[in-house]
């Protein structure tokens, strides 16, 4: 062997030398688990790198002026597809997956690998794609979290970060955050306590904060605070992400979460907003009262539930006439999400009618686990709870409740499947000629009835309206088509009212401009067909209007800190939203 063959051997045995004659600088070749290597990186928009990054991937939409510009000549086949035929192709792909979780791990992957087609897709298919991205395919996706994991998306706070959570907060990328929405997971939809696999709920309802509501998808956040969690099944599980302990309580869990709030604040100023989103009633009330006097804050079970359901009473009134004080309500279920809805129906018949919201309060009855909310049990309930105790001699079960009371509007906010019997809906008919039945607790497995259920135990005489879609329906020869009180109608143009008005504080008149919105945007068409909510297609329009009712009510209660007001805030509203058309790169 010839001496400058030797020389080489020697190299690439001596390991400073790979295969090739490329120097091996990072040490990347022979890096095992116990080398320490420094992984660093170049960001610059560009070739490779340019694919890679989620924000400005444009797939194979890259035009041939972009391609030489930007470094991609060979690392794309040459054809050029639109984002539209991009669109078309991604659907085709969709709507073979017989399983939902397949849907939304797709989707998921899509958000991850180019943004502006995820948003894209959601925007224009909203009906079709919203249960795959949320409720209820969300909740799957929460159980089964630690098994389809790949990229983290939002941030992990546990108690290991306890003292360091501003420097947590530091590590996002993004520095101008306008929206945050945060879990600590024991409360899961109806699911229960999830832990940290609770993070699909931030990730899925900030996409939707974007898609319906044009909140910017850098100015979002998602969060998880990991307490530990009590569900053995997970803390038994190999693969589950949380911290694997019992769930903290009282000072330690309160002392994290001040922490959480105060770096929120020093990190992204006054009008960042924070919604709270599936905590446990003890904790979600308690948050709430505590930080709604410092913080730009939002339960959306509470709030936003409230907000959507108010919403379909008073659009329900069309169909049912009278005023909203005419009625009489009772809920199954008296957690955030039916104590939120009553206090909201309560004030609004306050603001209509000018009466004091005790006397409104008397037309809203509540069942909770042990029956029927009355003054003797006064003593025993939760706090939140108190102000629905009304005199009437002790009613063990909802049936018995319903013939008692005689309700107009029956809701269900329970977390318990199929408590809404046929004997419960038939007494409901009997006495009303149009029986408002809301059955709205989520997932589909949890409604407390069905669609078909509702319309068939009612001869076709109900007011229907779910949390979870359901299909439409055929009851002798005419098609009725459930309504669906999401959230989804209200968060994300509550949100986008407050941000681009700059409020510091939300207040319940906030949540009432944004019913009142919602309420306004049922068209004949809808109420025809026994909708009392407007058909998802037109969200961005319903966000828009929702957006500028709030921020009027913003400037009004002189919460607002963008000045001067705009003129024309629906169109202000419109041209804030982002819109994921691809740009051209120069």
């Amino acid at each position: 062997m010839g001496s400058a063959q030797e020389e080489a051997a020697a190299s690439i045995e001596s390991g400073s030398m790979v295969g090739g004659g490329v120097e091996d600088i990072y040490g990347e070749d022979r890096a095992t688990e116990d080398q320490l290597v420094t992984p660093w990186t170049l960001s610059v928009a560009s070739g490779y790198s340019l694919l890679r990054d989620p924000r400005h991937n444009k797939g194979l939409a890259y035009n041939e002026m972009e391609r030489d510009a930007h470094y991609l000549r060979g690392l794309l086949p040459p054809v050029v597809l639109s984002q539209e035929l991009q669109e078309k192709k991604i659907m085709q792909i969709l709507r073979q997956y017989t399983v939902p979780l397949q849907r939304y791990m797709a989707m998921m992957n899509l958000q991850e690998s180019n943004e502006r087609l995820f948003y894209k897709l959601l925007v224009d298919n909203v009906e079709e794609l919203l249960p795959v991205v949320y409720t209820p395919t969300v909740g799957e996706a929460c159980q089964k979290y630690g098994n389809i994991f790949s990229r983290p998306q939002g941030l992990y706070i546990s108690l290991k970060e306890k003292g360091k959570i501003l420097e947590v907060l530091k590590n996002w990328p993004e520095r101008s955050i306008q929206v945050i929405v945060v879990t600590d997971g024991e409360r899961i939809l109806g699911l229960g306590d999830l832990g940290c696999q609770g993070m699909g709920i931030p990730v899925g309802k900030l996409a939707l904060y974007t898609a319906l509501g044009g909140v910017r998808p850098s100015s979002c956040l998602p969060i998880t605070i990991d307490v530990g969690t009590n569900n053995e099944q997970l803390l038994n599980n190999e693969f589950y992400i949380g911290l694997r302990r019992k769930r903290a309580r009282g000072e330690e869990y309160d002392e994290l979460l001040h922490e959480f709030m105060c770096a929120v604040k020093q990190q992204y100023g006054e009008k960042v907003l924070v919604q709270f989103e599936d905590f446990a009633n003890h904790n979600a009330f308690d948050l709430l009262a505590k930080y709604s006097k410092t913080h730009l804050v939002f339960n959306d079970d509470i709030q936003g539930t409230a907000s959507v359901v108010l919403a379909g009473l008073v659009a329900s009134l069309k169909l049912l006439g009278g005023t909203l004080a005419d009625h009489t309500y009772l809920f199954l279920g008296a957690g955030e999400a039916g104590t939120g809805i009553a206090e909201l129906i309560a004030l609004e018949m306050s603001r209509q009618m000018g009466t004091p919201i005790e006397e409104n309060r008397k037309k809203i009855w509540l069942v909770d686990s042990k029956g029927l909310i009355v003054s003797s049990r006064l003593e025993s309930l939760q706090h939140f709870k108190k102000p629905w105790a009304h005199e009437h001699e002790p009613v063990n079960n909802l049936l018995d409740a319903v013939n008692a009371i005689k309700p107009t509007v029956l809701i269900g906010t329970s977390g318990v499947g199929k408590t809404f019997t046929q004997e419960v809906v038939e007494a409901m008919a009997s006495f009303n000629e149009k029986p408002v039945i809301l059955a709205l607790s989520n997932p589909t497995s949890q409604s407390e009835c069905t669609a078909k259920e509702a319309y068939t135990w009612t001869k076709g005489r109900a007011i229907f309206a779910s949390g979870s879609p359901f299909d439409p329906v055929e009851y002798e020869g005419k098609t009725f088509v459930p309504g669906q009180a999401n959230n989804a109608y209200i968060f994300p143009g509550l949100g986008l009212g407050l941000v681009m008005s700059g409020a510091i504080r939300v207040r319940d008149e906030m949540l009432l401009a944004a019913s009142e919105a919602l309420a306004q945007q049922v068209m004949q068409e809808s109420f025809d067909k026994g909708l009392i909510y407007p058909p998802f297609k037109s969200i961005r329009k319903i966000s828009a209007n929702i957006a500028a009712n709030v921020a009027a009510k913003v400037y009004e209660l002189g919460l607002a800190s963008r000045l001067p007001r705009p003129e024309n805030l629906v169109k202000y509203a419109e041209s804030c939203m982002y819109t994921p058309a691809y740009p051209t790169y120069r």
